[in-house]
Order: structure tokens, then sequence, then C-alpha cells
């Protein structure tokens, strides 16, 4: 059967592609197609246990049966739609983008807070000009992006259900980003300071750990894609054989 797969970040790089059909088995599922790529690129055999498969746009076990006509997404650690209504919550306000503009801060604050928010928190990740004292030049953003949207919209439901807040914005640019320009906006809106603070930090912790997002960094001296954060133990891909 064929399988469509892509590659991100520094996986595409080892493979050299970003997307490839290959023939499995019949009884083939999701560690194979590591297994598979292992044999073609052996540097990334120590990078599998890291790894995150997705299949459909959803991450997946390694156990999963895969069919005709999957997508399936190796993922390397990240780097770092429209609101739906949550009946128990009340109605969930907000935005969640993905744009390759510069992101319009104040615009998108203006349009999510209402009279009855008693605070707004909001964080900017900020594009600086030095890491782990390298003089940093630009950055580049990529992403799976249709999954990386439904896992923001999961991540903007969610946060209304743990912290009862009212507004959120999730919004990440992609491509090339200069230096003091913003890479990703959280927005928080709630009745009261507390909820909308911890809600906007569980955001951002989340979206850097869950998220397929990954970012390289062009220094004078060359480029590298940015060390991610490691996948939560549920996402991570678990129980993978030895190449056959």
């Amino acid at each position: 059967m064929k399988i469509g797969v892509l590659f991100f970040g520094v996986v595409k790089d080892l493979i050299g592609r970003s997307a490839d059909t290959v023939d499995m088995p019949s009884d083939a599922r999701a560690r194979d197609v590591i297994l598979y790529y292992v044999r073609q690129a052996p540097r990334l055999e120590a990078m599998a246990p890291s790894l995150a498969i997705s299949v459909n746009r959803e991450y997946s076990t390694a156990d999963r049966a895969l069919h005709e006509g999957d997508e399936v997404g190796l993922l390397p650690p990240v780097s770092g739609g429209s609101a739906k209504a949550n009946a128990e919550q009340g109605e969930l306000q907000g935005e969640v983008r993905i744009v390759r503009e510069p992101i319009e801060t104040d615009s998108i604050v203006g349009r999510l807070k209402r009279p009855e928010d008693g605070a707004a928190v909001i964080f900017e990740g900020i594009v600086r000009d030095n890491t782990r004292g390298r003089r940093t030049l630009y950055l580049h953003y990529e992403a799976y992006e249709a999954m990386a949207l439904k896992q923001m919209e999961a991540l903007q439901m969610e946060a209304q259900a743990r912290f009862g807040v009212r507004g959120v914005a999730i919004v990440h640019r992609l491509g090339r980003l200069e230096i003091g320009e913003t890479s990703v906006l959280i927005v928080v809106t709630a009745a009261h300071r507390d909820a909308a603070f911890q809600a906007c930090r569980w955001i951002i912790d989340r979206l850097k750990k869950t998220v397929p997002i990954w970012k390289k960094e062009y220094f004078e001296d060359g480029a590298v894609w940015a060390d991610g954060e490691t996948f939560p133990e549920e996402i991570r891909c678990p129980g993978r054989r030895s190449p056959r």
C-alpha cells in the first residue's frame, strides 16, 4: 500500500526532501515508517526515540496500523482557525491563526477585549539577536500547518475549560523573521487576572512542546535547527524496534 510521508525540521535535512511516497506492506504500522527511513539515513536512528509520529494530522502511537493513502508525519521536537463555543464555560471568543506577515498585536488585543473583562494578559515571543553567545542574523519558522492549527485550536479550547477564561488568541508567524519581530502572540482575557496569567503561561508552555512548528537559526557562521523541547511522554514515539 502507498503511504504519504512528510518530513520537518532537522528530519527534512537528514532525508533530503520534505515529502515522499513509500510502498509499505499491508500489515505495516507507524513505527515501520521510521524503520524504513533509518535504513536510508542511519543518522536518523539516534533521533528516533525523541521523534513523534502523526497519522492523518493527529499524534499517533508507534503501533498504529496504517492504511492505503494515510499521511504520516515524522516530527522532531518542536521549537517551539476560528473559535468554537463551550457550553459549560460560556462563549469562547478569540482567534487562532498562522500568518506570514507581521503580527499586529494592538489590533488583535483590541478585537478580543470586552467590557466584562477585568484582565488581559499578553505574551509576545520576540526574535532576539543572540543564542548561546552567537550573533543571530534572522530566524526562519516552518510548520506542519494543518496539524499545527488543529493543535492550536485544541489549546484554545482546553485553556478555557481549565482556567475559565473568556477570550483566547493564538497567532504564530512563519517564514523569515528579523531581529525584534514577534514570532508568536498569546492573548488571554478573563474576569480575573489570576486565571488570565495562568492560562497564558500554560498555553505558551504547551505550544512549545506539542504544536508542530520548527525554528531554524541563521548566524554569521552558519545555520542550525533550534533544539526543540522534549515531547510529552504521551506523544513521544515509544517501543521502537531495531531495524531488520
